[in-house]
């Protein structure tokens, strides 16, 4: 994505990248969008990077984006649904979702309307790491028939980038 330049149309709450910290950027602030992905936008404000979610679309002039899934006939969580799902959170810094990157570990229906999932970050101090966990619940929340998300964040094993997939390779350069 080309790197643009947008006024802020209403107050909105972003967090820092990478610290996760919240900061308020104000109504009529210009801002230099560098990422939309996921439904979250990536912005330059005041010199620093900041990730808004998307719920908080318009304050950045854009619809907000939401999943839509087709309902299980059976009644049951789908699990290539909540891999849909997960392949929506995207790195605020990085144009690869967390999936691509190698981020999650595991994933299961663990009982009637319970999702656990097991993921890691790509450094232990990374401050996005909280942000990123409840992304990932509140987009599995999303699929039908989710009535609960346990997220595991662990360290073991470390993150490398061999964990990621080809394309996120190929897409950063790395293969």
């Amino acid at each position: 994505m080309e790197r643009r330049i947008i006024t802020t149309v209403r107050e909105c709450v972003a967090r820092l990248v990478p610290t996760g910290d919240p900061i308020t950027i104000p109504e009529s602030t210009f801002v230099t969008l560098t990422q939309t992905l996921g439904g979250t936008y990536t912005v330059i404000f005041n010199g620093n990077m900041a990730r808004v979610d998307g719920r908080d679309a318009d304050a950045l002039g854009f619809e907000s984006e939401s999943l839509s899934f087709a309902v299980p006939a059976d009644g049951k969580v789908d699990i290539r649904q909540v891999s849909q799902a997960l392949e929506s959170v995207y790195d605020p810094e990085i144009p690869v979702n967390i999936v691509d990157l190698g981020l999650i570990y595991g994933c299961d229906v663990t009982g009637p309307g319970e999702v656990s999932v097991s993921m890691t970050l790509t450094a232990p101090g990374c401050g996005m790491g909280p942000v990123l966990v409840e992304d990932v619940k509140a987009r599995i929340a999303q699929v039908p028939f989710v009535t609960s998300v346990a997220v595991d964040l662990t360290f073991d094993p470390p993150w490398t980038r061999d964990m990621m997939s080809e394309e996120a390779q190929l897409e950063l350069g790395l293969f």
